[in-house]
């Protein structure tokens, strides 16, 4: 009866996890469709920008001051629904304007249990508002440079959060993924396009002829006849009169030079010209100078520029998608031989994804006004294209950034190795050195200090304290399809992970619970520090304690039910487990979660590690992992249980049955069952062999089991 019920509970959780998952799939997609209206949406824009049609389910057009599309704002579950630490998606909504700038990133849902409750949602919020301004051509990665190594790198590291890795790496990878989906859907060939920049080592011999002769300066000519055509037939036919009066003057006499290349560069500017272009070209590496000359009466810009800022009357584009210009402010000097009266130099940022060597068009507007007081404006557009050879320039080579989960171990390496070290330590006492281990004469105090090592470096320093976070996180994205690449962004923890589900398969639950856990090991400090005051520790009747372990299968079952049902309460029932109070925040944090974790470690030296035994879901699963356990570890006579009763009277965690049989789900692997076991001066049989007598159920082995345990030989 006592085995069906044990079989019951343990596989409850099962049951639970499928019809919760039953419950909720007809629901799934119609949450995963739910999107922001209008008016949401609206809410998350920076201005100047206004919200324009609805494209595709959560994803928006970008208005500008001039009623034109200027970007897209869209979020992210819709585009690239990457699982959360949680198994929930992180969703944010971004915004990148048609260059690929990012104009801002909100987050607007998340169940990062880190943050949800433990650190600052702030410092979360803040993480993302670091991408205002970046593009996505830049190659951005999370962290500081390994080494320190940034100088000349084309990398741009963007701070992370302590603590917190994992889910900041995940919300990087999830506006990266969105943002290139957009790009590619609608920015066609910005993300994918390596920056060129001009060949420093080029040098040719040019002047003004061979430019014109080559196509390095090309020429748009406008005349007073061809920009009254423009204007036929409108409301501003009749509104230049001097187009009307002198057809055969040119109205717009342009020429278009890239000024890149410093051989193309020599050969339109005076010597004066070309050396301050060459200082701007120092300080700002990263521009493209464009030369623009008219000898017409246009003049390129309006009475009202300002140096410095965008052309009034100029633009570019290239495939379609707009390219950034912006005033040079330098003064231009054109060299002997070059026709043209008004000159300025341009500039355009190439890492916006400006290729001077793939054909781009230079537009130059002309403006008429019908009208005096509030005159009508008309406009008409005429444009030049224009390329330049691609024997100036060279391809970048592209830094490409690691994987995510290669940059968290190259950011992690110190502490990994550090850890490494440990586990197999571990690993080579336990497995053939176990019983020398517990036989030493200070095994006890040795305990103690690898257990003070596991608080101190795989809790507060490695941050490497497992939760059922995990387990929940992998279970709902098993049963969604997703993947499971957020676990490779904690590589510390997944480390542990590993060496603990090895560990079922040799002794079951007992090395993460006995030796890996911080808050485990803070409950023994516990218990130890009651003892040294003089607190006796209670014995759990046999039967309460029978039921009360069987506490931690029902929470686990109601926290996998919990993770389809009610994401958001899975949020609290989480904080049944004070690990992130106590290790992840060092016990900073508000008032009633540091006293219920207190409260645990207080109940520790009263019941020794109660929490662990009866209540911990992550025990929970660490027991049912220890069903894979292979064999009976623990050494065993055949006087255990019967009637030698010293192990079992002995373990504090009740895990070892009166027969003398050890219930290895229950098991901790302190081993001091085994420094019983192998001691001549602590075990029962081996101290009544020595005196010649056989220990018989006849009652002669209590009272010697009192003699012992008093301290007898």
């Amino acid at each position: 009866m006592a085995s069906r019920f044990w079989i019951t509970l343990k596989f409850i959780s099962i049951f639970f996890l499928i019809a919760g998952f039953q419950c909720v799939s007809a629901s799934s997609n119609q949450a995963f469709a739910q999107t922001l209206n209008r008016e949401q949406a609206f809410s998350y824009l920076r201005p100047p920008y206004d919200i324009g049609e609805e494209i595709k389910p959560g994803v928006w057009e970008l208005i500008n001051l001039y009623s034109r599309v200027a970007g897209y704002g869209f979020e992210t579950e819709q585009l690239a629904p990457l699982p959360g630490f949680s198994g929930a998606v992180i969703n944010l909504f971004v915004q990148v304007t048609l260059e690929g700038k990012f104009i801002n990133a909100e987050i607007i849902t998340h169940n990062e249990p880190i943050f949800v409750s433990g650190l600052s949602e702030a410092l979360f919020h803040n993480f993302v508002t670091q991408y205002r301004g970046l593009s996505i051509t830049d190659t951005l990665v999370v962290g500081v440079p390994y080494g320190g190594k940034s100088k000349g790198s084309s990398l741009i590291y963007l701070d992370g959060v302590t603590k917190a890795t994992a889910s900041v790496r995940i919300a990087h990878e999830t506006i990266l993924a969105a943002s290139f989906a957009i790009a590619r859907e609608k920015m066609a060939g910005i993300a994918a396009r390596q920056p060129t920049r001009p060949d420093p080592d080029y040098v040719e011999e040019l002047d003004w002829v061979s430019l014109v002769e080559q196509g390095l300066a090309k020429r748009k000519l406008v005349t007073n006849a061809d920009v009254q055509k423009a204007f036929n037939d409108s409301t501003w036919e009749d509104d230049d009169a001097e187009a009307a009066d002198f057809p055969d003057e040119p109205y717009l006499d342009l020429w278009v030079v890239d000024l890149g290349p410093a051989s193309i560069a020599k050969a339109v500017l005076s010597k004066d010209s070309f050396e301050e272009l060459e200082r701007f070209k120092e300080i700002s590496d990263n521009d493209e100078p464009i030369l623009v000359i008219d000898a017409g009466r246009h003049g390129l810009v309006g009475p009202d520029f300002i140096r410095n800022t965008s052309p009034d009357l100029i633009f570019a584009k290239q495939n379609k998608f707009p390219v950034a210009l912006r005033d040079a402010d330098l003064d231009v000097e054109l060299a002997n031989g070059v026709p043209g009266e008004v000159a300025m130099i341009l500039r355009t940022d190439r890492r916006l994804g400006f290729d001077p060597t793939q054909e781009w068009q230079l537009s130059v507007r002309a403006i008429r006004e019908h009208g005096v007081f509030q005159p009508e404006i008309g406009t008409r557009d005429f444009t030049i294209s224009h390329m330049t050879d691609e024997r100036f320039f060279k391809t970048d080579t592209v830094e490409a950034p690691a994987p995510p989960w290669r940059q968290a171990i190259e950011q992690r390496a110190p502490d990994l190795a550090a850890l490494s070290i440990g586990l197999i330590g571990l690993y080579w006492l336990m497995l053939g050195r176990m019983q020398w281990f517990a036989s030493l004469p200070n095994y006890t105090s040795i305990r103690f200090t690898i257990l003070a090592i596991v608080i101190g470096f795989i809790g507060w320093w490695g941050q490497g304290q497992l939760s059922i976070a995990t387990v929940l996180g992998v279970i709902r994205s098993l049963f969604q399809g997703q993947s499971l690449e957020f676990l490779a962004y904690d590589p510390f923890s997944l480390l542990i992970w590993a060496a603990v589900i090895i560990s079922f398969i040799l002794w079951g639950r007992g090395l993460f619970c006995g030796w890996l856990c911080p808050f485990g090991a803070m409950q023994e400090f516990a218990s130890k520090l009651g003892e040294m005051i003089g607190i006796k520790q209670i014995r759990v009747p046999e039967k309460l304690d029978y039921w009360l372990r069987y506490t931690k299968y029902l929470v686990l079952a109601g926290m996998l039910y919990a993770a389809f049902a009610a994401p958001a309460l899975n949020d609290k029932l989480i904080e049944i487990e004070p690990f992130k109070t106590a290790i992840t925040v060092y016990f900073v944090r508000e008032w009633y979660y540091v006293a219920y974790a207190v409260g645990l470690l207080i109940l520790s030296m009263f019941i020794f590690k109660g929490f662990c035994r009866y209540v911990c879901p992550l025990g929970a699963v660490m027991a049912i992992g220890g069903l894979l356990r292979i064999q009976k570890w623990i050494p065993r006579r055949i006087e255990c249980g019967s009637p030698c009763q010293l192990c079992k009277v002995s373990c504090d965690y009740n895990a070892i049955k009166k027969t003398g049989e050890i219930r290895y789900d229950e098991c901790f692997q302190c081993l001091d069952c085994v420094t019983i076991h192998d001691s001549d001066e602590q075990c029962v049989p081996l101290v009544l062999a020595a005196k010649g007598t056989k220990l018989k159920s006849s009652g002669l082995g209590q009272p010697i089991l009192q003699l012992v345990k008093a301290g007898a030989k």
